[in-house]
């Protein structure tokens, strides 16, 4: 059983406790919150990493505070699970990961979307080469969550949530097909401000070219209510799923298989799969010595360096390369 500490009781750290309190692997073992009224067991992150029955931590803090509490936290010696973005740029990703393979102790990310059901079935269509050389990619996400937030709640600030909807949907998107497709050469991203007044945006669209050869494009919107779509279209067919709500809620999607020449197959997936458990209890595993994590350390950063790059094409109009971004 792996004893945690949650670091942050905002919407998604109380989440994530539940997770916590209901799993057979894990067990939720003090909060940690800044705020007194959040009622947390403790109020500052020294506390958990200075007791000795806490095995990780879970950082569900604002996201430039990433990497100072990986740091600490991989000094304390304990394990971290930190939700995305990992970090807000690919250099703090980099020395963040390093802290935790120094120290020894794993460290988890909160990209759950490669383990739903769903995206899990797409992903064998497309390995088992059914569809044929994949040409091209589309994902898109939305939710409309935000719409009541303050102008200045941090979730929506140009320094802690840069491009508009990428560090809490858009970072997802890229996870998934980098895991599918490798590395991205090349990010051309647009970002507009149409209803929201936070300052970062409320929409934006990129395209990613893939050293593989493969374009995809991407788009997460801030202010429309849940939306969730993963096409592949390939030289002997297309995959496409559609989400049937918000992964969370585990009402699963439908996916639709179309192959030149045959009739179209339309199966709908339950999600009987929790992806944020499953994700929590992979890191656990990779803890215990039972398997390994299943993101290389490769990926973590060149998302990163993804995200950071979509930012700075959003900012300037013009394309940005990757070159170099997958050495760590």
């Amino acid at each position: 059983m792996v004893r945690c500490a949650v670091v942050g009781l905002g919407w998604w750290g109380r989440h994530i406790a539940g997770k916590l309190q209901a799993s057979e692997v894990m067990a939720l073992g003090m909060t940690v919150d800044s705020d007194p009224a959040a009622g947390a067991d403790a109020t500052d992150l020294d506390t958990a990493l200075g007791d000795p029955a806490i095995d990780a931590v879970v950082l569900c803090l604002p996201h430039s505070q990433h990497e100072e509490a990986i740091v600490r936290s991989a000094r304390a010696g304990k394990h971290v699970f930190c939700e995305k973005p990992l970090t807000l740029t690919a250099v703090s990703a980099r020395r963040a990961l390093r802290s935790c393979r120094d120290a020894g102790v794993v460290l988890g990310v909160g990209h759950e979307r490669r383990f739903e059901d769903p995206m899990q079935l797409v992903r064998s269509v497309v390995d088992s080469g059914t569809v044929g050389t994949v040409l091209h990619a589309e994902m898109s996400m939305s939710h409309d969550r935000f719409l009541t937030l303050p102008a200045d709640h941090w979730r929506g600030s140009q320094e802690e949530a840069p491009a508009a909807g990428m560090t809490g949907m858009g970072v997802h998107l890229t996870d998934a097909l980098i895991s599918m497709f490798g590395a991205v050469d090349e990010v051309q991203a647009y970002t507009a401000a149409r209803v929201l007044a936070l300052p970062s945006g409320d929409v934006v669209s990129a395209h990613l070219r893939f050293r593989s050869g493969t374009i995809a494009s991407i788009s997460a919107v801030s202010a429309t209510p849940f939306y969730g779509r993963f096409a592949i279209f390939g030289s002997h067919g297309w995959i496409e799923m559609r989400d049937d709500d918000h992964p969370e809620v585990g009402l699963g999607a439908t996916v639709t298989t179309c192959l030149r020449g045959d009739t179209p197959d339309i199966r709908h997936i339950d999600a009987v799969t929790d992806a944020v458990a499953a994700n929590l209890e992979a890191f656990a595993a990779a803890v215990e010595g039972r398997s390994a994590y299943p993101f290389t350390d490769a990926q973590l950063v060149h998302n990163v360096a993804v995200l950071e790059a979509t930012a700075r094409s959003a900012s300037s109009g013009r394309a940005v390369p990757m070159t170099g971004s997958l050495s760590w």
